[in-house]
């Protein structure tokens, strides 16, 4: 299968899942297909619509099952396939604003491009909208606009 047919394969799967994901009150993240050989694993990874707040497992397993049962139905990937149901993950990409806003109240590292350099710093994030995040160091916030990010995940600490 070339790049471009998976590609077209996997904005049908979008297509199909978004409804069934929205209706479980979750945003769909990704969708992807994975293949080795005669193995095709279908990864979704769903989340929280927006905002802060935590995914609890109940909700992922009554998404996982609607999606399963979706995807049964549709038949939309020929022979047999694993299907995987994730969450983005503790230490996830910052990449749009919903994703920052999501990482409010968690501690994340946010490299910037600032004069042609870059500077790196770590903090709880405590806001984040369209164009702009908060993230305190040190317990100092600093605001920085989201045209300077190059780079940002969520980080855990121990």
């Amino acid at each position: 299968m070339t790049d471009a047919s998976a590609r077209s394969q996997e904005q049908s799967l979008r297509r199909l899942l978004n409804p069934i994901v929205e209706e479980s009150g979750l945003f769909l993240e990704d969708v992807r297909l994975d293949r080795a050989g005669r193995y095709t694993t279908l990864r979704v990874v769903v989340d929280l619509p927006d905002g802060p707040g935590d995914l609890d497992l109940d909700t992922l397993g009554e998404a996982t099952r609607a999606i399963s049962d979706a995807v049964d139905e549709a038949d939309p990937v020929p022979g047999q396939y694993t299907l995987e149901v994730s969450t983005p993950g503790a230490e996830r990409e910052l990449d749009t604003p919903r994703h920052f806003r999501r990482a409010v109240g968690h501690r994340a590292v946010i490299t910037r491009a600032v004069g042609g350099q870059e500077h790196t710093v770590e903090g709880m994030l405590t806001a984040a909208d369209e164009t702009s995040i908060t993230i305190g160091v040190d317990d100092v916030p600093q605001t920085i606009a989201l045209a300077e990010v190059t780079a940002a995940h969520m980080v855990v600490s121990v």
